[in-house]
C-alpha cells in the first residue's frame, strides 16, 4: 500500500523538491565519514613528534579508524533495518562529532586511537544508512543521478583528504583536522533531525540482533584488514601474518555456516544470490582498488622520478576527483534511463585505457599527458560509480537497504586497503629486486640512474596489474542483467516512515 511521506513539518510533506534537502543533509555526514578516511595520514608524522611516540604506535590511528569502519559497516546496517535509518543515521552524526571533539583535544597517543575508534563507529553509522536513506527518498528515474551525486562527493573527499590536512598541518595545528568536524558535525546533526523523515522501528520477535555472528564478522574481517595492511609493512612470512590469514580462513566458514543456520543472522546472505548485487559489490571492489592504488603510487612516480615538490604533487591528482565530480551525476542520470549494465561496462572500459596508458609511462612523460590520462581515469570512475551503487541498492529487499549499504561501503573500503597495500608490495618488491640484481640492498645507495630503472619497473608491472584488474571488471560488469524491479520507489514513494 502507498503511504504519503511522514516529515517533521506539514510544508515538508508537500513539498516535491525536499528529497534535494535530504540528499544534502546525506552528503554532509558522507563527506564528514569519508573525508576522515585519509585526512590524518598527512598528520602522522607530526602527531608523531608532538606526543614522542614511535611510529609503529601513530600508524593506529590511521588504522583504528580504518579497522573499525570496515568491520562493522554490515552490523551498522542490520541495526538501520531494525531500529530505523534515520535514527542511527541521527545517532551516527551525533557520535561522528563527540569522538571528533575527543581527537582535538587527545592529551596523548592512546587517548586519541580510543577517540578514533569512537569517530570511526559515528561514521559506519553514516555511511551504512546514506544510501539506503537516498534510495528510500527518491524515485526510480532520478536514483542514480542522486547516488551519482552521493558517491562523486564521497570519493571526492577521500581523494582530497591529505590535500586539505597537509594545509591546516601547515598553516595552523594538527588538532584542527579534527576540530573542523565539530562545527560541521553539530550542524548536520540539526539539520538531519530537522529535514530526514522520521524512523519506524522493523522489529519482531524474530528479527532479532545475531551477537555470534556480528562477533564472527567482525573478528574475520578485522584479521584478513590487518594481514593484508601489516603484511607490507613486517612481511608476509611473518608468524603474525600468517596467523591472521589463519584465523580469517578459520572463522569464514563459521560464520557462513551461523548465518545460514539460523533465522534471524546479521547477515543475510540469500541477499548474495542476487546476481546484480554480487556484481555491484565486486565491481565495487575493483573499482576501488584502482583507484586508490593510482592515488597511492602516482605521488612516488611524479616526486621521485619527476621531481615535483610534494605541494605541487596535491595539485596534479585533482584532475581525478573532480572529473568523478564533473560526470557522475550525469552518468548516474543516463543510468536511470539506459541501465546500469550499459554504463558500469562503458566506465570500467574507460578505465582499461587509462591505465593502459599508465602502464607505459616514462621517466619523462609530458606533464600535460600525464593530467590528461588522470582525466580519463576520473571520467570513467564517475561513469561506473553511479550506476553501479544505483544497481546494487535497486537490487537488494526493501527490508535489507540497511545492510546492503554497509555491504555496497565495505566494499569499497576493502579495495580501498587492498589496493593500497598490495599495490605498494608488488611495486616495493620488483624495485628492491632490481636493485639488488644492480648489487644495491639499500635504496639509498644506489646511483638515480639504477634506482629509476627499479623505479619504473616496478611501477610499471603494478600498473599491468591495474590494466587486468580493469578489465576483470568490464567483464563482470558486461555479464550483469537490466534491473527489472517493479516495486522500487516511483513518483509516489513508498512510505519513508519505514526507515
Amino acid at each position: 500500500m502507498i503511504k504519503k511521506m511522514v516529515f517533521p513539518h506539514p510544508y515538508f510533506s508537500s513539498n516535491p523538491k525536499w528529497k534535494w534537502f535530504i540528499l544534502l543533509t546525506v552528503l554532509i555526514g558522507a563527506t564528514m565519514s569519508a573525508l576522515d578516511v585519509s585526512i590524518v595520514n598527512v598528520a602522522t608524522p607530526t602527531i608523531e613528534n608532538r606526543f614522542e611516540v614511535p611510529m609503529a604506535l601513530v600508524e593506529w590511528v590511521v588504522m583504528a579508524y580504518m579497522l573499525t569502519l570496515t568491520v562493522f559497516l554490515p552490523f551498522f546496517g542490520k541495526l538501520a533495518d531494525m531500529f530505523g535509518r534515520t535514527k542511527m543515521y541521527n545517532i551516527g552524526f551525533i557520535i561522528f562529532t563527540i569522538g571528533s571533539a575527543l581527537c582535538g583535544i587527545s592529551p596523548n597517543a592512546y587517548f586519541l586511537i580510543f577517540s578514533r575508534v569512537l569517530q570511526a563507529v559515528g561514521a559506519g553509522l553514516l555511511q551504512a544508512n546514506s544510501v539506503a536513506i537516498i534510495t528510500q527518498s527518491f524515485p526510480k528515474n532520478e536514483l542514480g543521478k542522486a547516488i551519482g551525486i552521493q558517491g562523486a562527493v564521497q570519493a571526492i573527499a577521500m581523494s582530497i583528504g591529505p590535500f586539505i590536512s597537509g594545509i591546516l598541518i601547515s598553516l595552523l595545528n594538527w588538532r584542527l583536522i579534527f576540530y573542523i568536524n565539530v562545527p560541521i558535525g553539530i550542524f548536520g546533526t540539526i539539520l538531519a533531525l530537522f529535514v530526514l523523515p522520521k524512523s519506524k522501528r522493523n522489529l519482531n520477535k524474530n528479527n532479532k540482533i545475531d551477537f555470534l555472528g556480528v562477533f564472527l564478522c567482525a573478528t574475520g574481517l578485522g584479521f584478513l584488514v590487518l594481514g593484508i595492511d601489516q603484511g607490507t609493512k613486517i612481511g608476509w612470512t611473518s608468524p603474525f601474518i600468517i596467523f591472521c590469514f589463519l584465523t580469517f580462513f578459520i572463522i569464514l566458514p563459521l560464520f557462513i555456516l551461523r548465518e545460514l543456520k539460523i533465522s534471524n543472522p546479521m547477515l543475510d546472505l540469500r541477499i548474495f544470490k542476487n546476481w546484480d548485487f554480487s556484481t555491484g559489490n565486486i565491481t565495487g571492489f575493483l573499482s576501488y582498488y584502482v583507484l586508490f592504488s593510482v592515488l597511492f603510487l602516482m605521488p612516488f612516480y611524479l616526486e621521485d622520478i619527476m621531481h615535483y615538490d610534494a605541494e605541487i604533487v596535491g595539485s596534479l591528482l585533482t584532475p581525478i576527483p573532480l572529473a568523478m565530480a564533473l560526470i557522475a551525476p550525469f552518468a548516474g542520470a543516463i543510468s536511470d534511463k539506459i541501465g546500469s549494465r550499459i554504463m558500469t561496462t562503458i566506465g570500467m572500459t574507460v578505465c582499461v585505457i587509462a591505465t593502459l596508458l599508465l602502464s607505459f609511462l616514462s621517466d619523462n612523460i609530458n606533464i600535460y599527458f600525464l593530467t590528461f590520462i588522470f582525466v580519463i581515469l576520473g571520467i570513467g570512475m564517475g561513469i561506473f560509480t553511479p550506476p553501479n551503487n544505483s544497481a546494487i541498492m535497486l537490487s537488494a529487499p526493501k527490508d535489507k537497504l540497511g545492510v546492503a549499504g554497509g555491504i555496497l561501503n565495505m566494499m569499497r573500503a576493502l579495495g580501498l586497503i587492498f589496493g593500497v597495500d598490495i599495490s605498494s608490495m608488488m611495486f616495493t618488491t620488483l624495485k628492491l629486486d632490481v636493485l639488488a640484481q644492480h648489487g644495491y640492498f639499500i635504496e639509498s645507495k644506489a646511483p638515480f640512474t639504477i634506482y629509476r630503472i627499479a623505479f619504473m619497473k616496478g611501477f610499471s608491472v603494478s600498473m599491468i596489474s591495474l590494466l587486468v584488474v580493469c578489465i576483470i571488471a568490464v567483464i563482470i560488469s558486461f555479464t550483469k542483467k537490466s534491473i527489472k524491479r517493479t516495486d522500487v520507489l516511483e513518483q509516489n514513494f513508498e512510505s519513508v516512515d519505514m526507515l
